[in-house]
């Protein structure tokens, strides 16, 4: 009986843990998003987005958390938190006067603006949000990469290449169709000038017609005339000696 009491004691809690993994739910951790790579000029601002998801309503214990690891350094520095509904900015690191806050956690947003971009501003900066009782889960990071110029991106790239083979396809498709307009305009002027052509030759033929069927009819006008003239010389010649031969 007494091993039975002890055995009893001992299995007692881990029934209880057991217990309570099987009734309650499995607890959602907190999860963070920002951008992977984001680029910046010297001189300009860029702004650090930081997105959160969390299973508890955003509590006034919200807080956000930035830091800046250098390129080529294993040194992590604070460089921004957030908590208790006000911002506290590093006074004494290289983002002195240079940070801005623009989150609005009762939106999920935590993120940052940095000012003045320079080249020392290359490294990963990581954003780290908690939402007691959410604060499990892991940060989010993102690489500033500060040049001289901004660099273009792929897409961008890219856009301008489907961009330029668009107009491409619309300048051939203009230059088809003026073609097509010239080449149906000359062949509507040529059947003009042809039925103009055969239009002048029918009228030329039946002129040509008119004055075959004329030509008979003078000539024969001309034979009749040519005829007449002989007799009636003859006819005067003949009325003279008569008369000269009356007188005699």
């Amino acid at each position: 009986m007494a091993s039975f009491g002890i055995s009893r004691t001992h299995c007692t809690p881990l029934a209880v843990t057991l217990l309570l993994a099987l009734v309650l739910p499995p607890a959602l951790a907190i999860e963070v998003y920002t951008d992977r790579e984001v680029y910046g000029t010297v001189g300009s601002k860029i702004t650090l987005s930081c997105t959160f998801w969390s299973s508890e309503w955003i509590s006034d214990d919200i807080s956000v958390s930035w830091h800046f690891q250098p390129e080529n350094s294993r040194d992590t520095y604070s460089i921004f938190h957030y908590a208790k509904g006000q911002p506290y900015i590093d006074d004494d690191g290289i983002f002195k006067d240079r940070i801005e806050w623009v989150g609005y956690p009762k939106s999920k947003d935590g993120s940052i603006v940095l000012h003045n971009l320079e080249y020392t501003d290359n490294g990963t900066f990581t954003c780290d949000v908690k939402n007691p009782p959410d604060v499990v889960g892991k940060s989010s990071y993102v690489h500033l990469l500060v040049h001289d110029k901004a660099p273009a991106r792929a897409g961008l790239i890219l856009g301008i290449i489907i961009a330029a083979a668009l107009v491409l396809v619309i300048v051939v498709a203009v230059v088809a169709y003026l073609i097509r307009c010239c080449w149906v305009r000359r062949q509507a002027r040529v059947a003009r000038e042809l039925s103009a052509l055969e239009r002048g030759k029918l009228h030329k033929s039946s002129k040509d017609s008119k004055r075959s069927r004329q030509t008979p009819i003078l000539y024969a006008m001309l034979d009749q005339t040519r005829s007449s003239k002989p007799s009636s010389d003859k006819k005067s010649k003949g009325g003279l000696g008569d008369s000269r031969k009356d007188r005699k």
